[in-house]
C-alpha cells in the first residue's frame, strides 16, 4: 500500500516544529524551509510571515489533542465518571509525550499568534464541556445545581494550572499519580462523591456509578 504524500503546507508545519522544539521556541523561515526542503519562498506562501506559521503549529498541535483526548469514541468506560477520567487520563498522556507541548504551555504561551489559537481552542472545550455536564445532570450523575459553564470553566483552569506546573517543574510527577490527583479534584468541583469510587483508578479498576 502506497503511503500518502504530505502536502507542502503540512511538511512545513512539521519542520517549524521541529526547528521550535530544537531551538527551544526560536523560529527562523530560512531554517524551517531548509528542514522541509522547500524554498523559503514558498514558507511564506503558505503562512504569510513567521508568526503565521508559529499559529499554525500551535493550531495543529491543539487539533491533535482534540482527537487523542476528547473524541468520544476513543472512551471505553461504561459509566459517565470513568469516561471522564480517560479524558483527563488521555490529555495529560498527550502533553507528556508530545514533545512540543513544553513550548507550548511556556515559552510561547505569550505570543500573541499562539493566544488566539489556544483561545480558540478553549472556546470550544468550554461549549463541549458544558454540554457534557448538562448531559450528565440529565443522567441524574451530576447534581443539577451546579452551572455548567462555571463548572467547567473553573475545571479546565484548575487542570491547565495543574499541568502547566508539571511540565514546567524540574521533576515531573508520574502521570498516573498527576492524573489520580486532578481526577480527585474534578470529582469535588462536580459532586461526585468518593473520587476514589468513581471512575477507573490508576491501578486499572473500574467502577459503576451507584
Amino acid at each position: 500500500m502506497a503511503i500518502p504524500k504530505i502536502g507542502t503546507p503540512e511538511r512545513l508545519v512539521r519542520a517549524a516544529q521541529d526547528e521550535l522544539v530544537h531551538s527551544h521556541g526560536l523560529l527562523e523561515m530560512q531554517a524551517v524551509a531548509k528542514r522541509a526542503k522547500v524554498s523559503v519562498g514558498l514558507a511564506y506562501h503558505h503562512f504569510g510571515s513567521k508568526a503565521g506559521l508559529i499559529a499554525a503549529v500551535v493550531e495543529a498541535f491543539y487539533n491533535r489533542l482534540e482527537e487523542v483526548a476528547f473524541n468520544p469514541q476513543s472512551l471505553v468506560s461504561p459509566d459517565w465518571a470513568g469516561r471522564e477520567k480517560e479524558r483527563i487520563a488521555a490529555y495529560i498522556s498527550f502533553h507528556y509525550d508530545h514533545p512540543f507541548a513544553p513550548l507550548v504551555v511556556g515559552p510561547l504561551s505569550r505570543a500573541s499568534e499562539v493566544l488566539d489559537v489556544e483561545q480558540a481552542f478553549t472556546k470550544r472545550q468550554l461549549v463541549a464541556g458544558a454540554y457534557n455536564i448538562r448531559s450528565a445532570q440529565r443522567q441524574g450523575v451530576v447534581p443539577a445545581g451546579l452551572d455548567p459553564h462555571l463548572t467547567i470553566a473553573l475545571m479546565i483552569g484548575g487542570i491547565r494550572q495543574a499541568l502547566i506546573g508539571a511540565l514546567t517543574s524540574a521533576h515531573r510527577p508520574d502521570a498516573a499519580d498527576l492524573t489520580d490527583k486532578i481526577w480527585v479534584f474534578v470529582a469535588g468541583a462536580l459532586r461526585l462523591g468518593d473520587p476514589v469510587q468513581q471512575g477507573e483508578t490508576s491501578h486499572g479498576r473500574s467502577a459503576r456509578l451507584p
